[in-house]
């Protein structure tokens, strides 16, 4: 096996939590009403957010939902500390975002930052995901988890970002909205929800289209969205999501050189028109959660599948084509992935404190059927032409995992650890110029301890330590190999 250089370094955080207990505004000392306090579940175990030794910040539906187009999940967290979204109002390359740092260098998609909606990963085994995903019609918080707490969810978790949709309640009840903007930009939304004999239901389904602020930039989603919620017994709860998105001949502008930008901030790159740059995907994915309780203790089990399909053009000219190990400009791949996860959590009375233990197994994986096509066909540019690349990459990732948290009534210890065992697999099926097959493996061991003293009924103190680590993407392993093949000492 090669040597493994970890991307992130051991990160140890000391922080003082202070906050005052909310008031509502105007009231008098008092007759001041205390705030409900809110409760995350970034930890994997419910908590007062004040009372987790972590950087963690909820996003309320309301915030989310209210006065907001709800298409770019930038919207909402643009207000998060520590957290940078960058809307590039390319719908091409979706949003790029940081969690103190991790993940800036993603030139597309979200890398080093984890994703989840309603505890099902947004994000593939490799660490590649995409905020376009989620759906924010029918959100109710999203939770962000930021510091070296996040490693407890292993490969590529500089930093959390889950997204919870509501549960359907009440009578039936459908809503629709529609919205309009700058440079030819609407919504439409349908939605409807309520609960029968049991059985609480969600759906929503919505389209977005924008002409682009900038030239050759045009872009038109869709997105589905269906939840279902029932208990089949007093003590267990079973939720079935599914989701889908549709992107189709989304235009890329592609990037402006500084001059060009003053010149025209509207202008698109010459090469983006030549080659007619565009994106098309098509998401489908479903999941369940199964939760069932032994009294204090809980088993919880998790499984989804899914279906991605993309084809990319780029503005490659033909004449960097030639080599033999050029893969072409267009990208086109079929992607099958899927999960399953089970954890069991038990809560005991330890040395005068609660003593919650949960201990989990995590399983993902995810394979291309991949092809690379030249741009061209004879003068012809920005079409498919002649196929320079076929594979099968596979990757998949096992992770158990153990954590155990003490709590008293002023002090919380946390101590978690968690083994990643991520196998990259290429089956080269293009042979004209040599075979690229073979696979890597990545094993890494990676710990938590965290430490909180609640001082005051309103001032905690708290540190915290933890080791991250980052595998390679599969775009990150063929582009940095040489002669245009894959690296697999990366």
């Amino acid at each position: 096996m090669p040597a493994f250089r970890p991307a992130l370094q051991p990160a140890v955080l000391l922080s003082i939590a202070a906050a005052l207990a909310p008031v509502a505004y105007g009231a008098d000392i008092d007759t001041a009403m205390l705030l409900d306090p809110v409760v995350v579940t970034g930890s994997r175990i419910g908590h007062s957010s004040f009372d987790l030794p972590a950087a963690i910040d909820v996003v309320s539906g309301e915030r989310i939902t209210e006065g907001q187009a709800r298409v770019n999940a930038s919207e909402a967290l643009v207000a998060v500390p520590g957290l940078v979204v960058q809307n590039r109002q390319n719908y091409a390359q979706d949003l790029q975002i940081s969690s103190r740092g991790f993940g800036a260098r993603s030139a597309f998609g979200v890398r080093g930052v984890r994703l989840l909606a309603d505890g099902i990963p947004a994000t593939m085994p490799d660490g590649q995901g995409q905020a376009a995903t989620f759906n924010l019609d029918m959100a109710e918080r999203i939770e962000v988890l930021r510091g070296p707490f996040s490693a407890i969810y292993g490969n590529h978790a500089g930093g959390v970002i889950q997204l919870f949709t509501r549960d359907g309640r009440g009578p039936p009840a459908i809503e629709s909205g529609v919205l309009a903007g700058s440079d030819g930009a609407w919504k439409s939304d349908l939605n409807a929800e309520g609960e029968r004999n049991g059985i609480g239901y969600l759906l929503d389904a919505s389209r977005f289209h924008t002409d682009g602020y900038r030239h050759h930039s045009a872009a038109t989603r869709d997105q589905d969205f269906a939840k279902l919620t029932t208990r089949p017994d007093a003590d267990s709860r079973l939720v079935l999501t599914a989701n889908g998105l549709r992107q189709h001949d989304t235009q890329d502008p592609l990037g402006l050189t500084w001059s060009a930008f003053e010149a025209n901030p509207r202008a698109a790159d010459a090469a983006a028109v030549t080659f007619n740059t565009r994106k098309s995907i098509d998401h489908l994915q479903g999941g369940a959660f199964y939760e069932r309780r032994f009294g204090d203790d809980r088993l919880q089990l998790t499984a989804y599948t899914g279906k991605r399909q993309v084809i990319q053009y780029q503005a490659i000219p033909p004449s960097a084509q030639i080599n033999a190990k050029s893969s072409g400009a267009v990208v086109d791949f079929d992607r099958d992935f899927g999960g399953l996860g089970a954890r069991w959590i038990g809560v005991r009375q330890v040395a005068g404190g609660s003593l919650t233990t949960t201990v989990g197994l995590d399983y993902d994986r995810s394979q291309d059927d991949r092809r690379g096509y030249e741009n061209f066909i004879g003068t012809q540019l920005g079409v498919q032409g002649a196929l320079r690349r076929s594979e099968q990459d596979t990757v998949t990732s096992v992770d158990p995992y153990l954590q155990a948290e003490w709590k008293s009534a002023r002090w919380v210890l946390t101590a978690g650890v968690r083994h990643t065992d991520l196998m990259a697999d290429v089956a080269d099926k293009y042979l004209g110029n040599g075979n690229d097959s073979g696979s890597v493996t990545y094993r890494r061991t990676t710990p938590v301890l965290a430490l909180l003293y609640k001082l005051t009924p309103n001032l905690n103190l708290y540190t915290s330590a933890a080791r991250g680590f980052e595998t390679p993407t599969l775009n990150e392993l063929f582009y940095s190999g040489t002669a245009g093949g894959f690296n697999f000492r990366l």
